[in-house]
């Protein structure tokens, strides 16, 4: 088959080095335009480096581009982590369309933050889903699932380049192999099913310390690396990383107890420790060095 790859950074890349290292026939590949400043995109790199044609399309309701892309004459479009909303009539424009990796297990977290959202509800899994895109919003039809656990204490981090990160990449080989055999199948998601969320972003990661102190642990680690989930420490922004749950601690809610291993505070019915943070418009540095620097101290109250 003809395959086109289009997706981004390192999961795109690792998608494109399993294609290749099969022999796949991969005629171009499309990633997001260069950002001024910004760091190289992993794929368009691999992509330059493998002698593979790279295009960059700003807008993909260009009629230039859409006839560009279907002189590939391409038999399937392979979609590795795209995050854009990409007409219909260019999905279908390979022979047998595209496919898509998303990761949940749709219907369930569609959206662009999918990965967040299970940990910060308290989910006890997760997964990914290989699905056939359409006009919709992650609601095209599934091809392939994998389910992982979320351990208790895994962050977006570690369930990512762990579980779904490898995962995934395997799930598209196989998806690709299934579309090749003529055997994948197409199971629809029934309208008004499942959830959505938005992007998990600084409004939503702020930490309420008057929450059942399991549910501040979930929002930190949902959290973790990216958006940070953050509090008031000493008048200023502080985000909050490597935390564990402590249920035996008897504290007024966003109260500092101890910081003897690092920032220790009260939550609803327990307590958090945080031994990472990154002040506002700083670096990720050990929280008791944070401490030896800063204003707060035992009793003092976090928030604001």
């Amino acid at each position: 088959m003809r395959l086109i790859v289009h997706g981004q950074q390192a999961f795109g890349k690792a998608v494109l080095e399993g294609l290749l290292s099969r022999s796949e026939d991969v005629v171009a590949v499309y990633c997001a335009p260069d950002v001024v400043g910004g760091r190289p995109d992993p794929l368009k790199q691999y992509a330059a480096e493998a002698g593979i044609t790279v295009r960059q399309p700003v807008s993909y309701k260009d009629p230039a581009v859409q006839k560009e892309m279907a002189e590939l004459s391409a038999d399937l479009c392979v979609m590795a982590y795209v995050t854009l909303m990409i007409p219909e009539e260019v999905l279908n424009t390979p022979s047998v369309g595209s496919i898509q990796y998303h990761p949940s297990l749709l219907p369930m977290h569609k959206g662009p933050s999918s990965i967040n959202w299970p940990i910060i509800f308290g989910e006890p899994k997760t997964g990914l889903s290989i699905f056939w895109p359409d006009k919709g919003l992650d609601t095209g039809p599934i091809l392939l699932q994998k389910e992982c656990p979320i351990g208790p204490d895994d962050t977006l981090g570690s369930l990512y380049f762990d579980q779904l990160f490898p995962m995934g990449v395997s799930a598209m080989m196989e998806a690709v192999d299934l579309v090749r055999d003529g055997k994948a199948p197409k199971v629809p998601q029934q309208s008004g099913e499942g959830t959505y969320e938005g992007w998990c972003r600084r409004e939503e990661a702020k930490i309420d310390w008057s929450r059942p102190y399991q549910d501040v642990h979930n929002l930190i680690r949902g959290c973790d690396p990216q958006p940070g989930a953050w509090t008031v420490i000493d008048g200023a922004e502080v985000q909050l990383f490597g935390c564990s749950a402590v249920s035996n601690l008897s504290a007024a809610p966003g109260t500092v107890v101890s910081s003897e291993e690092g920032i220790l505070v009260g939550a609803g019915g327990g307590g958090i420790l945080a031994r990472k943070v990154r002040p506002h418009g700083g670096s990720k540095m050990d929280a008791r060095e944070f401490l030896s620097t800063s204003n707060a101290k035992n009793g003092t109250q976090l928030g604001g």
